[in-house]
């Protein structure tokens, strides 16, 4: 009778840091560990992967180096290998195209043996008596069952497209999100006028990529809630918040206090990179030159409200002035929502709920560790823990640190170095 292997962790989700996570425990020996995801292969965001588009961290915030820059899974030796590395040197910039990003974490997943993908994850148990989890699997290449088992989980299911509460009975086909940018861009370009709706770095990017088609006849107009279309913090100092003893600082506030101050925060992680608002601005400014009129306009302090489709397939929009508060509508063929994303709760943890902590709000209990479970070590997640970890949560750079501190967690001794203080502030007293 065969034995059956129980892993001592399965990551479910192979996004950028579960795939980090099965890059660095690959070489541990004393950890077995497996990964899966629903999808055929490893894709990141295809649908806005613009060809000029950068990361917004420089390239050391890659699946590994922050951990283990000796790692042979580092974007350096990526270069190396895929004989990339000078032309990167003489390219003098720290910040990776998103194209070149997605082609790095490819060839990490390809090189892995860890990582199972066309797996799609239908139900996880916990065996009481053997005191280790069950996980049920389809696997879409062969539409059988597998069964997989672990004593330690880490859920990297990832987010879905955030659509507004009042899109949920409307049917408007000609409303997308930036997900889905890439795909429908050819019909986008159909149409006589396109609005963007948002404050962020996907918002910003569309509105350059569509910008040059202005000039063929195109109306465009970017709405966006704040009084000001604002870029992302980036100063040296504002970075230390991303440090580790802010990270201890963070989690050991009230829940009430930690939502006070990320009401505050947007401008660290969902403004706009400073040089594509330049950029954009130039652009505007090289089309206005003879004072040409342009079709464009940027519209902030505009809630928008509601959608509603027009006969003809076009969309009317109600927004309100913010500082003003009077209402006014537009009118736009396509409309393209840079609302964001919302964690997606996968179907798989209802048969686990009692083995998970959650807040008063609903949300996990995710202690400092990194794990949500009532024994506080064996389900651990990634990038659901903003309300107790802070703003650095959906951050690449810190990622490694993260993925660091759960093998620790997990092996119980110290794998990877895990820095305890990095920051020239004092954030506790």
């Amino acid at each position: 009778m065969k034995t059956k292997k129980i892993y001592n962790l399965i990551g479910i989700g192979i996004g950028p840091f579960n795939l980090g996570l099965a890059a660095l425990t690959e070489p541990v020996e004393e950890l077995s560990a497996l990964f899966l995801d629903r999808s055929p292969c490893f894709d990141w965001h295809p649908g806005l992967m613009l060809s000029n588009a950068t990361l917004q961290v420089p390239f050391m915030a890659d699946l590994v180096t922050m951990a283990d820059p000796k790692s042979p899974y580092s974007f350096l030796n990526f270069l190396k290998e895929t004989n990339r590395l000078y032309k990167f040197y003489i390219r003098e910039n720290f910040f990776i195209l998103r194209k070149e990003y997605n082609v790095y974490c490819k060839w990490v997943a390809a090189q892995l043996s860890n990582c199972l993908f066309s797996r799609s994850v239908e139900q996880v148990e916990y065996l009481e008596a053997a005191k280790h989890y069950k996980i049920k699997v389809i696997n879409s290449l062969t539409n059988q069952p597998e069964v997989y088992y672990a004593e330690k989980i880490v859920l990297g299911t990832g987010t879905e497209p955030r659509f507004p509460d009042f899109m949920k009975d409307v049917e408007a086909p000609n409303v997308l999100h930036t997900s889905n940018y890439l795909y429908a861009k050819a019909d986008v370009l159909k149409g006589k006028s396109v609005a963007v709706i948002g404050s962020g770095q996907s918002a910003a990017e569309v509105f350059q990529d569509l910008l040059p088609h202005t000039e063929d006849g195109l109306q465009l107009n970017w709405f966006t809630r704040p009084d000001r279309f604002f870029p992302m913090e980036y100063s040296k100092l504002t970075l230390e918040l991303t440090s580790p003893e802010y990270v201890d600082h963070f989690h050991n506030m009230l829940p009430a206090q930690r939502k006070a101050i990320l009401a505050k925060q947007p401008p660290l992680y969902k403004g706009i990179n400073f040089d594509l608002i330049n950029q954009i601005f130039d652009t505007l400014y090289e089309m206005s030159i003879d004072d040409t009129a342009l079709n464009v306009q940027l519209r902030p302090n505009s809630q928008l409200d509601s959608i509603k489709v027009n006969s003809d397939g076009s969309n009317e929009l109600q927004f309100t002035h913010v500082q003003q508060q009077q209402t006014f509508t537009h009118q736009a063929d396509y409309v393209i929502l840079a609302t964001g994303y919302k964690y997606n709760m996968p179907k798989f943890i209802s048969s686990i709920s009692n083995r998970i902590d959650n807040t008063e709000d609903g949300l996990f209990d995710v202690k400092r560790n990194y794990s949500i479970d009532i024994n506080g070590n064996e389900i651990f997640v990634q990038n659901v823990e903003l309300h107790t970890h802070g703003f650095v949560t959906p951050d690449l750079g810190m990622g490694a640190y993260r993925n660091s501190y759960i093998i620790n967690q997990i092996a119980g001794k110290e794998i990877y170095k895990v820095e305890q203080q990095i920051a020239f502030q004092q954030f506790s007293i």
